[in-house]
């Protein structure tokens, strides 16, 4: 009897894995539909690194990323959510509940991952603080605006730092892509390509890269230092999606969560939102997602007893 009634109490409606935008503002929704739900955050979102965003609906004079991500912690907390400060490494399913067994033993009727990505970046000592004061960027959907008429470069393999270039001259002429590949390589890709856009590009040592006052400075494959306002990587990412594929979810050729029109991947009960789906990487879409699965779970979860 003991054993029952400790499983009881331990059930909840829904589990969320991540507290990034996602994740924090679907437990808000969820707490408002009188669900009881229960976040576990690994204090990893990527939303935490952003110095100041002036992309995000609702903020004219910008926010940075800590403001945001402490402000929705307390607004999913005065809607009735619970928010673990504790990292998940294994989820299991049987059939109808899941169940985290450590750090917290938990039963939940429903989890959505909100697990984001991690990007990769230049392996050096300062890559926090350049990105903290701007001269590092991670995303020119988000931040580009304020790169309007500066020296930017875009580090990485050709046929990906294309894409961040080709962008990046909506703001800036003056675009340089800082290729990791060999001159063989850029010659076989999409160098020509880049090179009929206007844009230039340079080979250089990556992990060269280094804040020089209120610029970025890195050294080039010829011996020479060049000097930029910005420097975006275009290295790629990893997703967040393990949890997600060990229960049986899929994933695209990306990486990234597959789910339907609802936020819920190819196991039911489980939901996806934010970066971890391929989608646009923007904190206004995470809100969309968060809305869109935690409508969803509400639903799904049709007893009444959901107090």
């Amino acid at each position: 009897m003991t054993d029952q009634r400790n499983r009881r109490s331990a059930q909840i409606d829904c589990l969320i894995v991540g507290g990034g935008p996602a994740g924090l503002a679907a437990a808000t929704y969820l707490g408002r539909f009188r669900r009881r739900v229960v976040v576990f955050d690994a204090g990893e979102s990527r939303a935490r690194l952003i110095p100041m965003t002036r992309n995000c609906p609702g903020f004219p004079d910008g926010i940075s990323g800590a403001d945001l991500l402490s402000r929705l912690r307390q607004q999913a907390l005065l809607n009735g959510a619970e928010l673990r400060d504790e990292a998940i490494r294994d989820i299991e399913h049987d059939g109808t509940e899941f169940l985290v067994a450590s750090p917290s033993s938990v039963r939940a009727r429903a989890v959505l991952l909100a697990t984001g990505v991690v990007d990769t970046l230049p392996d050096i000592p300062s890559t926090t603080d350049m990105i903290r004061s701007g001269t590092m960027r991670l995303c020119p959907i988000c931040d580009g605006y304020e790169v309007i008429d500066k020296r930017v470069g875009v580090m990485g393999p050709v046929k990906e730092a294309a894409k961040k270039a080709v962008f990046l001259q909506t703001y800036t002429r003056n675009v340089t892509v800082l290729a990791t590949d060999s001159a063989s390589d850029i010659a076989g890709g999409s160098g020509p390509l880049i090179q009929e856009a206007g844009i230039q590009i340079e080979t250089c040592i990556p992990h060269s890269l280094r804040p020089l006052g209120e610029k970025a400075a890195v050294l080039l494959s010829n011996g020479t230092t060049s000097i930029f306002d910005s420097v975006y990587p275009a290295m790629g990412c990893t997703t967040g999606a393990k949890l997600g594929i060990d229960l049986g979810a899929t994933c695209d050729d990306l990486g990234y969560l597959v789910v339907d029109a609802h936020q819920q991947t190819a196991v039911p009960g489980l939901y996806a939102a934010g970066d971890v789906v391929n989608e646009i990487n923007q904190i206004a879409v995470a809100f969309g997602h968060a809305a869109i699965a935690a409508t969803d779970i509400h639903n799904r979860l049709s007893d009444a007893n959901c107090f």
